[in-house]
């Protein structure tokens, strides 16, 4: 059927307009030009890799065999694990976590060790952090450069005293606590934060079912379950964790009416819930053991030093403290300030979580700073000073504290402190077996070898799942067996008691004539010695 008059001009006119869409040459990516990547994908892009880089040249060390030995006993026996570190039942350990329990499936499904598998959980906690920051952020702000200036602030403003323990988020200790529960408790807690700040101010999906119109909670569950977990996986950040809901539900939430109600109490019961019915250890009855507080006295004392960079971070606070009293930031401040002050007090410092908080306490003071520095120009006069001072400060950090971080030594001209760097014991465990004791002193020993399978006579870190008490006992009783004083009659006695077969001995000690030497490190001049 021939075509009219009109349907030829409207092919014709579509056949121009198509080749005058037609764009050739170097012009040609801007007719499919995607969506551009936002400040903080690039940067932290950039930062996972120089951060993945660095963790991964930097040996594993401190607790890292404590997780590692974690992931061993559940690789042996995923219901009924044993104690992380001796000879005995691990019921009520709190090592025995949501998180170390994925941990040993993923030993147990791909054949990998302790060590390999709290190496890898690196890349994983770092995609949580990384992504919790950035979602985080932008419930504080719509500033494209905030959760930029956020991760600087936060890996930087410190002080210029070295803090490295668990927790902490400085760049230094990255490079050794990133493959820590901690690390992604923190990255949960941040994701967490951004949801809860998001439905107090309404932004969340909030759906209405039902002829009597409450509102479906099925979101404010997921929320609770995300709260439950962070406080099985590390009660420390939980507490961090829950001052934060608080800070932005009060901050935030507008209205108090029964539907309200309903959902929060959905959330915080659920976290509850979820805690509670974790079959392996009562992270409740954690409140009542002060069994480690006298190991997390140090961040207390060593405070000043450690911490001062972020005290910059204060006009900015004190900004948004002027603009509203209930900012969310300025209350989980205050709230952290007064859980800090009350384990000063109590002397309760490590699983109460009060004195454990100290590293996310600068969170509101280094956000608050990001927030206000990410302002579009032009820039006052007293934000051109702060941002000078910022900058001043973060280079104070980098130079003295966490610039060792991600300057390899060949490539550092000015001497950078460097990362701790622990010796293998990868050759112990080529002779002693999984589940074979050994009695050890020094310092790095009985907090590596662990986490290669085999036990210690004498664990070196408290846990709820064996009475301080005994804990104190053995002690006493290695230190009597590696006395120069003792008689063998004494030294059999005390390796018959604890089942051990294995001597791992400082150069500084003496081999006992009835044990055997199997090996010996020339990089420590640590002897292993088979007992007779």
């Amino acid at each position: 059927m021939p075509r009219t008059d009109a349907t030829s001009h409207v092919g014709k006119a579509a056949v121009s307009t198509l080749v005058r869409g037609t764009v050739r040459g170097a012009t040609a990516l801007r007719g499919c030009r995607g969506p551009r990547p936002t400040p903080y994908q690039v940067f932290g892009f950039a930062f996972f890799l120089v951060m993945l880089l660095a963790y991964w040249a930097v040996p594993l060390c401190c607790d890292a065999g404590q997780h590692a030995a974690v992931v061993e006993r559940l690789r042996a026996d995923l219901l009924h694990p044993r104690h992380p570190t001796a000879d005995l039942p691990g019921a009520g350990s709190p090592s025995y976590s949501p998180y170390a329990f994925a941990q040993g499936v993923f030993a147990r499904l791909t054949g990998l060790g302790g060590w390999e598998v709290v190496r890898l959980a690196g890349v994983l906690n770092l995609v949580v952090l990384l992504t919790g920051i950035g979602r985080f952020v932008r419930v504080l702000t719509p500033r494209p450069w905030a959760p930029v200036l956020a991760l600087g602030t936060m890996t930087l403003l410190w002080g210029t005293g070295r803090a490295w323990w668990s927790g902490s988020l400085s760049l230094m200790s990255m490079t050794g606590n990133l493959g820590y529960p901690s690390a992604f408790a923190i990255g949960l807690t941040f994701w967490a934060w951004a949801w809860t700040g998001a439905r107090a101010r309404g932004q969340g999906p909030v759906r209405y079912v039902g002829p009597s119109g409450l509102p479906a909670v099925a979101g404010y569950a997921g929320l609770g379950a995300l709260y439950g977990l962070v406080l099985l996986i590390h009660p420390v950040t939980a507490a961090a964790a829950a001052s934060g809901a608080v800070a932005f539900v009060a901050g935030w939430q507008r209205g108090w009416g029964a539907a309200v109600v309903v959902r929060w109490g959905v959330t915080a019961g659920t976290a509850v819930l979820i805690a509670w019915a974790w079959p392996y250890f009562d992270v409740f009855a954690l409140a009542r053991d002060h069994s480690v507080d006298w190991m997390d006295r140090r961040p207390y004392e060593q405070l000043p030093g450690q911490f001062w960079l972020a005290l910059l971070g204060l006009p900015a606070l004190w900004l948004r403290w002027r603009d509203s009293r209930r900012d969310p930031l300025v209350l989980l401040f205050g709230l952290d300030c007064l859980l800090v002050a009350y384990g000063w007090i109590s002397g309760h410092y490590s699983y109460d979580s009060y004195g454990g908080i100290l590293g996310l306490t600068l969170v509101p003071l280094q956000f608050a700073l990001a927030v206000e520095l990410a302002a579009p120009r032009p820039w006052n006069r007293a934000r051109r000073v702060l941002g000078g001072a910022a900058a001043a400060g973060a280079c104070v950090g980098f130079l003295t504290v966490q610039g060792g971080a991600v300057v390899p030594r060949a490539l550092d001209p000015l001497g950078l402190e460097q990362p701790s760097r622990w010796p293998s014991y990868a050759w112990v465990a080529r002779h002693v077996g999984k589940g074979e004791v050994v009695i050890t002193d020094g310092h790095y020993a009985p907090r590596s070898v662990p986490g290669y399978g085999p036990d210690l006579a004498a664990p070196i870190r408290p846990d709820p799942a064996l009475d301080e008490r005994d804990r104190e006992r053995r002690i006493a009783d290695v230190r009597a067996y590696l006395s120069p004083t003792s008689t063998r009659a004494e030294r059999t006695a005390v390796a018959r008691r604890y089942h051990a077969r294995w001597l791992l001995l400082t150069r500084w000690k003496r081999v006992p004539g009835e044990a055997v030497v199997v090996a010996w490190s020339r990089e420590t001049g640590e002897v292993l010695a088979r007992i007779g």
